[in-house]
């Protein structure tokens, strides 16, 4: 919590010194819209990965069953962690930041810069520094998906829909599939010794197919909820 607060601090004091403007800016009210935004995001998201979950399952012969330790702390244990990694990520790439590249350097380029430094930090997060085909996959995928919440926050003028896209995805895969660092939550497979790991094209296909749907539909969803575009400033 002390990690978001100070963010939120150091996000103020880039916009006030460098754009004159208030933390407004990020987008958070009206309140009822952002709501909106962030529920209808975290929908989106959570249907999609569940469903290549259950897609990614059915062809590696998992079954899952619901974890019986699973209780009302492990449920707000999950979602607290998720919540703040999705935040402590947000603000990095679609926080301040990104609303002065924009304003500085162009919606464009802005994004651009933003879905790049995305798909990189991913090199260290999922710890594959020195596989070159992992790398590439990853940045194309994460920068990739990176470019559309980017786009999001842009069209929107608010951090609300890609925070909620961002914390559906990620809530489903490491809290309902128990698939994080956070160890086992809400469902666990049955008799994992006895299931197959997707290898090759397939696994290649299965990394990236659901990733393009989900940026699509993420596009398509900011595109209908576009209301306010972020100007880059003018020469």
């Amino acid at each position: 919590m002390l990690g978001i607060l100070i963010q939120i601090a150091l996000s103020w004091l880039l916009i006030r010194i460098v754009e004159h403007e208030s933390l407004s800016v990020l987008g958070y009210q009206p309140i009822r819209k952002r709501i909106l935004q962030l529920l209808v995001g975290f929908s989106l998201a959570a249907i999609v990965c569940g469903i290549a979950q259950l897609i990614e399952s059915n062809l590696t012969g998992v079954s899952w069953q619901v974890n019986k330790a699973f209780d009302f702390r492990l449920f707000f244990e999950g979602v607290w962690w998720n919540l703040k990694s999705v935040l402590f990520e947000e603000f990095i790439f679609r926080g301040a930041l990104l609303y002065i590249a924009i304003k500085r350097l162009g919606t464009r380029a802005g994004l651009a810069l933003s879905a790049a430094s995305f798909g990189i930090y991913h090199w260290f997060s999922y710890g594959i520094i020195g596989s070159p085909v992992a790398m590439v996959l990853v940045f194309v995928v994460t920068g990739l998906i990176g470019l559309v919440w980017a786009y999001s926050f842009s069209a929107t003028g608010s951090m609300a829909l890609p925070v909620g896209l961002h914390f559906g995805w990620n809530y489903v895969l490491n809290s309902i599939f128990s698939k994080g660092p956070i160890g086992i939550q809400f469902l666990v497979p049955l008799e994992p010794e006895n299931y197959s790991q997707l290898s090759g094209i397939p696994w290649i296909l299965n990394f990236i197919l659901p990733a393009v749907i989900f940026a699509f539909l993420s596009y398509k969803l900011a595109s209908r909820m576009s209301k306010v575009h972020i100007s880059p400033e003018k020469p």
